[in-house]
């Protein structure tokens, strides 16, 4: 089935921003700023989230301003706490953490250094907060990947109107994917469609449950997660034989395994 990318131009809600001027408005004037971005894992949203954010840096302060120090954690949260306190240790003026572990592990070294998260679906879920009111508090500030849930699962319905059985499937390590399949779920058995989520631990067991999900379920729905994105030609490898259509979060993960998505621009909420 021939790929089919449908984009939304809206660009995912900011949360408090004091953070972000930390650098340009703080009352120590330096010479050069040093940026400590953290990168849960190398693929083409996060790339792009990070690529926003240091042009938007390089706009405001200048190339010979800023200096970025990356460091990408290959998905593995404990290498995430290692590169956070790495940053805590050289005493950088900021941390840009993009993707869920790479902000929980930057919150957990410090409470001084400003922190500013992307790729981040849901920040309450991610820092465990409680009767959040979209403002995330002290050092922490960034915004938000959460795409258009229901409209994504309308799309389902839409593009795939026999489906009667939704394979969801996604990894149960990241807890914003469990978020937005739980959301997704709740939407497709509001319209009577039957959803069975298929759950991978990491990149290691992908192709035997997305052959498994293909094989037992008439469409499957993928969210915005690191590790599916990371793994999507693998996913399609496993999906393709059974000509099972995928609705994807994401448009990277849809360029690698999926016939359409409704998504965010990832460079711009970097950006933002």
């Amino acid at each position: 089935m021939k790929i089919k990318r449908i984009l939304s131009g809206v660009l995912a809600a900011s949360l408090l921003m004091t953070s972000v001027f930390a650098l340009s408005s703080c009352s120590e004037k330096k010479d050069k700023y040093v940026v400590g971005i953290s990168q849960l894992v190398a693929h083409p949203a996060l790339d792009s989230a990070t690529e926003g954010f240091k042009q938007a840096l390089i706009d405001k302060l200048g190339q010979d301003k800023v200096e970025f120090n990356f460091q990408n954690a290959a998905n593995q949260n404990d290498v995430c706490s290692t590169i956070a306190n790495s940053f805590v240790s050289s005493n950088v003026d900021l941390i840009m953490a993009n993707g869920t572990a790479a902000l929980q592990a930057a919150a957990n070294a410090t409470e001084s250094i400003p922190i500013l998260g992307t790729s981040i679906t849901a920040y309450d879920v991610a820092l465990e907060i409680k009767d959040f009111n979209g403002t995330v508090g002290g050092n922490i500030s960034g915004t938000s990947d959460l795409a258009p849930l229901s409209e994504q699962a309308q799309m389902i319905i839409d593009l795939v109107p026999a489906a009667k059985k939704v394979g969801l499937l996604y990894c149960s390590s990241e807890p914003n994917s469990v978020y937005q399949v739980g959301e997704v779920r709740k939407y497709l058995e509001s319209k009577s469609i039957e959803c069975v989520e298929y759950k991978f631990s990491d990149s290691n067991d992908v192709t035997l449950i997305a052959t498994q999900a293909a094989s037992e379920c008439d469409a499957l729905y993928i969210p915005t997660d690191n590790t599916a994105a990371s793994s999507a030609q693998t996913i399609h490898g496993a999906v393709a034989p059974s000509k099972k259509p995928i609705i994807c979060g994401e448009e990277g993960i849809c360029k690698g395994c999926g016939i359409a998505t409704l998504s965010i621009s990832y460079y711009n909420i970097g950006y933002q």
